[in-house]
Order: structure tokens, then sequence, then C-alpha cells
């Protein structure tokens, strides 16, 4: 099958918010955030506004559109989870205060396409998926609110369409280290829409850097990814 019908044309996506927290898994239980969205958390805002199992994301590049700005949040936490086979949560024992290092004012486009996954129907096809993404996008709809890193950190979306021309990303060039790819699930069940790989359900990373304000995101097979 030729791949103009298993693939779509690039879809650009801007995203801000007043604050955002993508999280450094080797910081432990403190929150600090990375410098920049990393793909995991902009494949999760796509997501938000168009997902079914026939479709899976694959995020490109990233624009960062705002100046990277820190905001150090000092804050209380719930240290359990509820559980249906206790009698309640007592708030007073299992506050935990937590120091937090988070992004504030901050703006990204995102880059992505998608793809038909393993359980597309016959009657599925990109085109169909196409318009029904641009639509909900352009009428501000989605399943759930979209987030930047923490559920906490609403996002505002705008999808840019029919030749609309891009806000131009800061001029900064810069490492930004070992950054989260993404969490890949074993493709025999093919889970999450089709965000698999052939060594199990494990955390992958890639060597991150900053051109002038874009982050290219490799394929995830590709050699700069590793788990």
């Amino acid at each position: 099958m030729s791949n103009s019908f298993i693939k779509s044309p690039p879809f650009r996506l801007k995203v801000w918010g007043r604050n955002a927290c993508f999280t450094r898994p080797e910081m432990k239980v403190e929150r600090v955030s990375y410098d920049v969205m990393t793909p995991s958390a902009a494949r999760g805002v796509l997501e938000a506004i168009l997902w079914k199992p026939a479709i899976r994301w694959k995020v490109t590049q990233i624009d960062v559109l705002n100046p990277i700005k820190w905001e150090s949040v000092r804050r209380n936490e719930v240290g359990s989870v509820m559980s249906p086979r206790t009698s309640g949560l007592f708030i007073e024992e299992q506050r935990q205060q937590r120091a937090g290092l988070f992004l504030r004012d901050v703006a990204y486009t995102i880059h992505a396409h998608l793809e038909l996954t393993g359980k597309a129907a016959l009657e599925d096809t990109i085109v169909k998926f196409q318009g029904m993404f641009l639509r909900r996008a352009e009428k501000g709809q989605c399943f759930h609110r979209p987030y930047l890193g923490c559920r906490e950190f609403a996002a505002e979306f705008e999808v840019f369409a029919n030749g609309k021309p891009l806000p131009e990303p800061i001029s900064v060039s810069q490492d930004l280290g070992w950054m989260l790819y993404d969490i890949c699930h074993d493709n025999s069940n093919d889970k999450n829409g089709g965000h698999f790989c052939s060594e199990g359900c494990r955390p992958h990373f890639f060597r991150a850097s900053l051109e002038n304000g874009k982050m290219l995101v490799p394929s995830l097979n590709g050699k700069e990814v590793r788990a």
C-alpha cells in the first residue's frame, strides 16, 4: 500500500499555557521539568483532540515560541491513593510538601502526522481522520482538556491550516541532553493506538537539541533513540 494511503500530510498545532511541567524521570519525587515539551507530551495533546484505535500520532518537530522561563513552587501533595478497600483518606496524615521547578508562559508549535494502525477497518482512511482532526481542532473540541505535562496545567490550542503562516520560534540553539521520547509497548498487543516497539513496555530516550528554537524528533526506530 502506498504511503499516501497510510500517512497523513503534516499537521501544525500551536499550544500554550501559563505553566508547564514535563517531568524529568531521574528527579524521583521532586517535579523538575525538561526545558522543552517532550514528544510524549505533544502526542498527549494531539490524542486529547483526536484518538481512535485505528490511528497513531507521530511527532516530528517541536518549535519553542516563547523564551524559556522558570518558576519555583513549593506545594502540598497527598502521598497515597484512595482505595475502595479503605474507609477514607486522612489528608493531614498523608500530606507531603514537595518542591517543583516548572516552566512559565510557554508556547510551542507541534509538527506531526497520523498513521493508520493494524486496528484500522476497511472503511478507515487517512482522509477521513485528517478531516476529523481539522474540524475538531478548528472548533476547539477535545475528548478531554489537553495539558502541558501535568493535568493541572491546562493547554490552549490552535491549528494552522490552509496555508496560515506559522509563528517564528525563538532564536536559541542549545543541547538539551537526554530527553524522554515515549513509553513504548509490545507490538503483539498494539496498545495505545500503536505506540509500540519490539522490546516490551519500556521508556525510550533521545539526545535532544534546539536549533534556532526547533527541536527535531527522530523516528522511534532511528539510531538516536535508545531504551
